[in-house]
């Protein structure tokens, strides 16, 4: 066997790839303006004396760069070139402009001057709260509410009975419903509108001009105001705020809730917030529109009884109360309640459960649902709470801020489900860990998910040691908003 000794060919280095040119390289490749600069600043430093030497102290080559960053390159082009640039601006602006969707209008003179539709052609979703109330003259106080914040005067000395400060600083109705003419013209496909102030002839021209709107939201409502809603046929998303208490004062009645239910019958998701009507109004709704899944009922006034009328809502999904004084102080007896078959979650959002009667016909009527969510309510103790117990097919719940309920209160309705796959509770600080009883342990190690913090001392994950829990592979403890995984052993 011979070996011969042959010289290996050496591998060929990869030409090192062109680093592209930056944008200072740009500007920078045959200046020759700048070399003068340059040199105009080198020949400055070495006639200037020089500076006592310090460590610390940049080089000039440091000192050279960083004052190169501060040249105004414009100098660099001529007057030619300049005015170029600056009659391409317009183009780029429109260019910019049509990529725009989403815009909230801060001055009503802007919309109806026209500019804003020459300045973005393509609008689908457009907020008019902030234009429709005039700030005064250098105000620096904000009045908020969950629904809207607005700019007040100084000269405001406090709140007053009957109080409607937003309402008294509106911009007149002929005024937004010029606004509302010119926006319905120069943006045929708007999807969504917010507005408040607004007439019937107002919304009657955007449902004429815009036949793709979907999604509405209408502050200060009224009954004669939905005379107008009811031609946007294909409307799927509303939104109705009648009376906010410090702001303004509207009514919205049976009557209004009927003619929106002869008009809008697409409305997917619907929400009723200060309105007032009663069992007739929510008939009509669940009788006319058909395809509602959503309804939201925030710090509504509905009179007595309103609650039985949700058993006509047959495709209803879910239902929430947001900040609501009351569910139904009077619902009547149970063989008129009937029931919602389709209805899934139950949302309870800072609202009065002291009320036995309506939270146990509200509980009845959603017997079906699958889910449960009570958050920061007052009232819920352990009789309140103990009336879900009639909602067999609970799948999740979730409890936040309920100081009322205990943990024998609790366990006395997650025995009753035997569907319970998640279970969160935060923040209520009468349920103990040292109160866990085994059969509520046993449970616990069944769930597909638990999320445990009722006070900010909870000890679950050592106090249930032994009991089971986390014997179900799949199965994990979520405490404080992280995961943790329980060992098998």
């Amino acid at each position: 066997m011979s070996l011969s000794a042959e010289t290996p060919t050496p591998t060929p280095i990869p030409p090192l790839k062109k680093r592209a040119p930056s944008w200072s390289d740009l500007w920078l490749k045959n200046t020759k303006p700048l070399k003068h600069v340059v040199l105009a600043m080198q020949l400055q430093s070495l006639a200037s004396p020089s500076p006592t030497k310090d460590p610390h102290t940049k080089t000039k080559t440091h000192t050279l760069i960083s004052s190169l960053s501060n040249i105004d390159r414009t100098l660099l082009l001529n007057d030619d070139i300049l005015l170029k640039i600056l009659s391409l601006l317009p183009t780029l602006f429109n260019l910019q402009g049509r990529l725009v969707r989403s815009l909230k209008v801060l001055d009503w003179e802007f919309l109806e001057s026209g500019r804003l539709i020459t300045r973005f052609p393509n609008l689908n979703r457009v907020d008019l709260i902030r234009g429709c109330i005039p700030a005064p003259y250098d105000s620096s106080i904000w009045l908020s509410h969950k629904v809207l914040s607005m700019p007040i005067d100084s000269v405001v000395s406090g709140f007053v009975q009957n109080w409607r400060i937003c309402e008294e600083n509106l911009l007149p109705v002929e005024i937004v419903d010029r606004g509302l003419r010119a926006l319905s013209s120069g943006c045929p496909n708007l999807r969504k509108l917010v507005v408040i102030g607004a007439s019937e002839l107002g919304l009657l021209s955007v449902a004429e001009g815009c036949s793709t709107l979907q999604e509405l939201e209408l502050h200060k409502c009224n009954d004669n105001l939905l005379r107008g809603i009811a031609a946007c046929e294909n409307l799927q998303i509303l939104k109705l705020v009648g009376k906010v208490d410090g702001f303004y004062n509207s009514l919205v009645s049976d009557v209004g809730l009927t003619i929106l239910a002869q008009g809008c019958k697409r409305l997917v998701k619907l929400e009723l917030s200060g309105c007032e009507g009663s069992f007739d109004g929510i008939k009509a709704i669940g009788q006319c529109c058909l395809m509602l899944e959503e309804l939201t009922l925030s710090d509504h006034r509905m009179g007595d009884g309103w609650l039985a009328a949700l058993s006509y809502c047959e495709n209803l999904k879910t239902l929430r109360f947001l900040s609501c004084k009351r569910i139904d102080p009077s619902p009547g007896p149970d063989e008129y309640l009937g029931s919602c078959p389709a209805l899934e979650r139950l949302h309870l959002q800072k609202c009065q459960l002291r009320n036995k009667k309506s939270v146990r016909a509200m509980f009845k009527i959603c017997e079906s649902i699958r889910e449960i969510v009570v958050q920061d309510c007052w009232g819920l103790d352990n009789a309140v709470f103990s009336f879900a117990s009639v909602c067999r097919r609970v799948k999740s719940l979730s409890l936040e801020g309920c100081s009322l309920l205990t943990t024998q209160g609790l366990e006395s309705v997650l025995l009753t489900w035997n569907e319970l796959q998640f279970l969160g509770v935060e923040s209520c600080k009468n349920i103990k860990d040292t109160e866990i009883s085994p059969a509520l342990s046993t449970l616990f190690s069944i769930l597909k998910e638990l999320k445990w913090r009722p006070d900010s001392k909870s000890l679950l994950a050592s106090s249930l040691q032994g009991t089971g829990v986390g014997k179900k592979g799949g199965k994990f403890f979520k405490k404080s908003q992280s995961l943790k995984f329980l060992s098998n052993d």
